[in-house]
């Protein structure tokens, strides 16, 4: 072995260039994590291009890039002349130290990128993926089946509590809702009420407890119970569900799907952001859908000024579009009936609005049959992040003996046929704002940049999974599933760097289709 062991590592090796590119990062808040007192075994900085670099290796469990330190020249390199660190100290650095400046120095890569010429700073694609939680599969919690079980609690506390209470000359008064507080009162006076009558409980076999005592425990398991239920709503925040193991965890229903029976697992979605092939950001959410994570997305993005956001039809929603049009930003997401409005199944509905001629100057849709649809009302409601729509209802008063009613009036209904009207539900900025994006994306620009976000974005995904292996993650809880997630797209993006830097394809942003 030569006394340099950088000797024997190729010159073009990805080693090499994480070792430069990571050089030119300033680590300032990363040693800043750590105290003053004591002595730092492995440096820091050496100890974030290992962890980075076995990610760009498919290593990452703990014990795994502890073995690569001892074992791999590639990983020694980075190392330099230090003692491998031992599996304990790679874990506490990652899930201690790293959580406060990861976003930091993923900043600082993507900056790296930018002033060298690698981003276009203008186009960014959108889109997320579903990844399993470290929880078990098995450790589900429900909205609904806790707050079922609590009402049906409240109701017996209700009857049974006063009761007790009235027992033993206590004081209790049973409210709307008997919270904790209330319990770990009755509890209080009961104690009390012992040691004024000088009752002695009494536990084991063959003891038989006095009724205070039995009182006083049928009122512990109780407040055991309504501490369960307070713990558990407070975990849910906007939720349906969360896992026991891992608490930021939602149930979502994956593609590898291991029981082959639609079974949901817990996991996160992770949204990510690309340009030029780089993942620019990524976030995870507890969101099962994807409209709702497009503009926090964007406004983490808010300092690399891009002005094309482009994203699939699960993004799409008039908040969505609005946040576009506010900050001055040209959208390119596809409606979410981009395709099905294509088909003849869809263009033959005579109960489809779109299929309707509307006259403006009266405000009202002329059905198949020629009868008008009026604007009856309008109706004033919020988003689930609070955001105001306005939907005007459209309904015909024309509807009795129309021959045409079974085909044009669809969906359940307790009223009869013959007894139903057709309404329509229309927010006429929402319907503005798709016409509008239906011309864009149908625009020859429009029509490249879609086709790069299958490319980009749906690709980048791709490589994470398929060839890096990562389809579950390591640590719990959401800040250390986010520091995860950014270590992973930074190996990926000093991989992509090496792919690009070895292939010539350096300063190319979109990929553009051959001529045939």
């Amino acid at each position: 072995m030569p006394m340099d062991i950088g000797e024997i590592i190729p010159a073009d090796d990805s080693v090499r260039l994480l070792d430069a590119v990571f050089e030119r990062m300033d680590y300032t808040k990363l040693y800043a994590a750590y105290s003053r007192n004591g002595r730092i075994g492995t440096s820091p900085k050496n100890l974030f291009k290992v962890i980075v670099y076995g990610g760009m290796n498919s290593v990452y469990t703990s014990r795994k890039i502890e073995q690569a330190c001892r074992r791999d020249v590639n990983f020694m390199y980075l190392l330099g002349r230090e003692p491998a660190p031992d599996h304990a100290t790679i874990a506490r650095f990652r899930s201690k130290r790293l959580t406060g400046v990861i976003d930091d120095l993923f900043n600082q890569l993507i900056e790296l990128l930018a002033e060298s010429g690698e981003l276009s700073l203008e186009s960014v694609f959108i889109d997320g993926t579903k990844l399993e939680a470290n929880a078990n599969r098995y450790s589900f919690v429900w909205k609904k089946s806790t707050q079922k079980n609590q009402a049906k609690m409240q109701e017996k506390m209700k009857s049974e509590l006063p009761k007790l209470a009235g027992e033993f000359g206590v004081r209790f008064h049973a409210g709307e809702k008997i919270s904790a507080r209330d319990l770990k009162k009755l509890r209080k006076r009961l104690k009390r009420e012992q040691a004024e009558q000088g009752v002695t409980f009494v536990h084991g076999k063959g003891q038989r407890k006095p009724p205070l005592q039995r009182a006083v425990e049928r009122v512990e398991e109780y407040l055991r119970r309504q501490k369960q239920y307070d713990d558990y709503n407070h975990s849910f925040g906007e939720r349906n569900s969360f896992s026991k193991t891992d608490r930021d965890a939602t149930f979502m229903r994956m593609k590898e799907d291991h029981m082959k029976n639609g079974q949901l697992k817990p996991g996160y979605n992770v949204t990510a952001a690309v340009d030029s092939e780089y993942i620019v950001g990524a976030m995870i959410s507890p969101e099962r859908s994807d409209s709702r994570t497009f503009i926090p997305m964007l406004e983490k993005l808010e300092w690399l000024g891009y002005t094309k956001p482009v994203a699939d039809a699960g993004f799409e929603s008039e908040e969505n579009y609005s946040y576009c049009e506010e900050n001055g930003q040209m959208a390119f997401i596809k409606p979410s009936n981009h395709d099905k409005a294509k088909s003849r199944k869809y263009r033959t509905d005579i109960g489809k609005r779109e299929n309707m001629a509307y006259d403006a100057q009266s405000d009202s849709y002329i059905c198949y049959a020629g009868r008008r649809i009026q604007a009856a009302n309008e109706k004033k409601t919020k988003s689930k992040a609070g955001y105001p729509i306005v939907t005007t209802v459209y309904s015909c008063s024309e509807c009795a003996g129309c021959p045409h009613k079974g085909k044009c009036i669809k969906g359940g209904s307790k009223v009869p046929l013959e007894d139903r009207s057709k309404n329509l539900h229309v927010s006429k900025k929402f319907q503005r704002q798709r016409e509008e994006m239906e011309a864009r994306i149908g625009s020859e620009e429009g029509a490249l940049l879609r086709m790069n976000r299958s490319i980009q974005v749906e690709g980048a995904f791709g490589v994470l999974k398929q060839d890096m292996g990562f389809r579950r993650f390591l640590m719990r809880g959401g800040i250390k599933v986010q520091t995860e997630l950014l270590l992973l797209c930074m190996a990926y993006n000093v991989n992509k760097l090496h792919s690009k830097i070895q292939s010539g394809r350096c300063g190319t942003y979109l990929h553009i289709p051959k001529a045939a």
